[in-house]
């Protein structure tokens, strides 16, 4: 009952934030930040997803398989989210353009 129920909310809390990477891929509204919501948000969804699925299987072949899954994203996903904003940034895209108002980061200075 209890491994059922965090079977269940390991895939759930997944398949969340595999939704907030796929909204945050249509609503943000530049390439840098899409790439990042879609990497770190994604990576750990599939993580989560994945590590349920090694639990519930509980052989060592699927378990094997999941760990080196989970691996190969975590290796993967910077490294190509890094190339991607990259090539963003080398070809031009427009960026998203923010203003920072005078004054706005002294309070963050005087925190430290």
């Amino acid at each position: 009952m209890i491994g059922e129920s965090l079977l269940a909310a390991l895939v759930l809390l997944g398949g969340f934030f595999c939704l907030v990477a796929g909204l945050g891929v249509l609503r943000l509204p530049d390439v840098l930040i899409r790439m990042h919501a879609s990497t770190k948000a994604g990576t750990l969804g599939s993580g989560l997803i994945l590590v349920a699925v090694a639990i519930m299987s509980g052989d060592l072949a699927t378990v094997t398989r999941a760990v080196a899954t989970i691996v190969f994203l975590l290796i993967t996903a910077p490294v190509a989210a890094h190339m991607i904003g990259r090539a963003a940034f080398r070809s031009g895209v427009p960026m998203w353009n923010t203003r920072v108002e005078k004054g706005a980061g002294d309070a963050l200075h005087r925190r430290r």
